[in-house]
């Protein structure tokens, strides 16, 4: 199985209780990209997906606008692997 663009992305700022997770739910469906989204107990949001870089680009671009004023940093990491995800969910 050919192999695919990952990324693994942490949010922070005030992105929890404010519909972080639902937005990307409902971008997610704009793009061709797979994965999760999920709040974590420090209170930053983590988000794994994968698809075509310039999808996962486009997908990232439009939740920090959707989401502007509440992010404050994100970091991501990047990588080429195997397909893991089918979907996209909130967790």
């Amino acid at each position: 199985m050919p192999e695919i663009h990952f990324e693994s992305v942490h949010f922070t700022g005030r992105v929890q209780g404010v519909g972080f997770r639902y937005s990307a739910l409902q971008v997610s469906k704009e793009f061709e990209v797979s994965g999760w989204v999920a709040n974590l107990s420090d209170g930053r949001v983590q988000l794994e997906i994968e698809g075509e870089k310039s999808e996962i680009e486009r997908f990232l671009a439009a939740i920090e606008q959707r989401m502007h004023g509440h992010i404050r940093k994100t970091e991501r990491t990047t990588a080429r692997r195997v397909p893991q995800f089918r979907g996209f969910a909130i967790r």
